[in-house]
């Protein structure tokens, strides 16, 4: 398992509910913040849902 790296470069303002909750799972809270997560299928997944938010990296 390799390593990822989450940035948020969007904000969460005016986002569906379901949105807001999968970056606070992935343990971002505000724009510029920036998390380091093994590659999992869940992981990837919340990623994708989110992806026109934050910004990936291999670590």
């Amino acid at each position: 398992m390799g390593k990822i790296k989450v940035k948020q470069v969007r904000s969460s303002i005016k986002r569906p509910q379901n949105q807001k909750r999968t970056l606070e799972a992935l343990g971002l809270r505000k724009i510029g913040q920036v998390v380091e997560h093994d590659t999992t299928p869940n992981i990837l997944g919340m990623i994708n849902k989110v992806k026109h938010l934050v910004s990936t990296e291999e670590a």
